[in-house]
């Protein structure tokens, strides 16, 4: 009799709801042309030309702290045949988080540069001082709050689960369509340099009283590099190139925040090792489906994103585990599971291992519509459940750990599960596109983390 895994009742899912909502999209192709053909609402005013979007960065994240620097964003809508899509957008950002971490980014997105292909690209440097790490394998990994708090009897370091991380991405993603416009190919290179490093202490001290100082204590990147955990090939990061292949399945009416429609994604990643400085390459394997259903027109919808990665081949370095590759994303963090892309409210990085699966869940309500001179202005809430584990295991030899050390303090084997957390949001939308967003999330176990709220751009997906 065949075994039933983990990994074949997701891949038998996805199916399924790709297939079904198929089926209801070519179901509702027997509207009438009436509601085929409208795109916007009777308060919407149809948009021209170029629209600039420019704010000065203020914003706050859980695990990074508060933001502050600049970003513009600039659209052409050309000559308002696609509005609420446009023709091609520039996005330009330079901000930096009190907590370490910087974003330094340009990306860019058109229609018209090769005729009949949409072109992604993105150029990203993304200092992290503290970037998080919690182990591998979610609840496997042991998480003790305790010894992060200054005020805790068991106190060891505020950054006892951090390390440094210095991270540059430049990438271009090409999509063109099959026969059906609605089904598309995407083919891409990307170039990844990922440097890591302990936490550097003399930085973060600077300029502090001797009592508030963080104790020059090992953190657990540390005790994974003595322990073997993390192989010394891999303890400083590396350098890789990816090639990507992807097909994709989009009937969104339009992409900043649809009203129906599915997108789904099925992404193959390869990073061959003579690409890199890696022992070995990877072959990844992603699989993400969206639905946007509507409840009641124009204003109240049920929205999930389902998404799984698994590693087919070869080995993946610790530094890449966190990383998800999309067929193309706007976004600056591409990273699972945990924190503002995935999990909200659960610590970022918090679940990592060879492969993941997770779901998020949303009930999203546009309450009131305005004008403000000649811009379409929203305001919207969502109410969102979050939930994702491992389920493909990052091999962990704990043989080398000395006598000495609690291995139940650090790892409790066979204790993965889900890991669920759920919470509210409040939108903000000008021109359909731009989207001011603020989400709290709760989680549901202590070992996750208590809470998190994130204040940037755009819907989670």
């Amino acid at each position: 009799m065949k075994k039933f895994t983990t990994k074949s009742i997701l891949i038998s899912l996805f199916v399924l709801l790709f297939t079904l909502s198929v089926t209801a999209q070519e179901t509702g192709k027997k509207e009438s042309k009436k509601s085929k053909k409208e795109k916007t609402t009777k308060t919407d005013k149809v948009k021209k030309g170029w629209n600039l979007g420019a704010l000065p960065v203020v914003s706050f994240d859980s695990d990074l702290g508060f933001q502050y620097g600049a970003l513009m964003n600039l659209y052409d809508y050309g000559d308002g045949s696609l509005y609420p899509n446009y023709f091609r957008s520039l996005y330009v950002e330079v901000s930096h988080y009190t907590k370490g971490s910087g974003i330094f980014r340009v990306n860019y997105d058109t229609r018209k540069l090769i005729k009949g292909i949409r072109v992604y690209a993105d150029l990203s440097y993304m200092p992290d001082q503290i970037y998080a790490f919690y182990g591998f394998n979610g609840y496997d990994a042991v998480y003790k709050r305790t010894w992060t708090d200054p005020d805790a009897a068991t106190y060891k370091t505020k950054v006892f689960y951090r390390y440094k991380r210095k991270f540059f991405r430049a990438k271009v993603d090409f999509r063109g369509n099959f026969s059906n416009n609605k089904l598309h190919w995407v083919a891409g290179v990307g170039f990844y340099s990922i440097k890591v490093l302990p936490v550097d202490l003399t930085r973060l001290n600077k300029g502090k009283d001797a009592s508030d100082m963080l104790p020059d204590t090992a953190g657990l990147y540390d005790k994974y590099i003595d322990w073997g955990i993390i192989p010394q090939s891999e303890k400083d990061g590396g350098v890789f190139t990816v090639f990507k292949a992807a097909f994709e399945y989009d009937s969104r009416d339009n992409e900043a925040n649809p009203n129906k429609g599915i997108w789904f994604e099925t992404v193959l990643a390869a990073a061959p090792g003579f690409t890199s400085n890696m022992n070995s390459g990877f072959l990844k394997l992603s699989i993400t489906q969206r639905q946007y259903i509507t409840l009641a027109k124009n204003t109240l919808f049920f929205d999930y994103r389902l998404g799984a990665q698994f590693t087919l081949a070869g080995t993946s370095p610790f530094y890449v585990s966190p990383l998800f590759f999309y067929a193309h994303s706007a976004k600056a963090y591409n990273e699972v599971l945990g924190g503002s892309g995935s999990l909200r409210g659960i610590l970022r990085n918090r679940i990592i291992g060879n492969g993941i699966a997770f779901g998020n869940f949303e009930l999203r309500w546009k309450f009131v519509k305005f004008m403000i001179g000649s811009q379409n202005f929203y305001l919207g809430t969502n109410m969102f459940f979050d939930t994702g584990m491992v389920i493909q295991k990052t091999d962990v030899n704990t043989s080398n750990i000395p006598a000495g050390v609690k291995k139940e303090d650090y790892f409790k084997s066979g204790a993965e599960k889900l890991h669920n957390s759920a919470g509210i949001g409040l939108k903000i939308a000008m021109n359909e596109n731009f989207i001011v967003s603020v989400d709290y999330g709760k989680t549901f176990d202590a070992q996750d983390g208590t809470h998190g709220i994130y204040i940037g751009l755009g819907y989670l997906f």
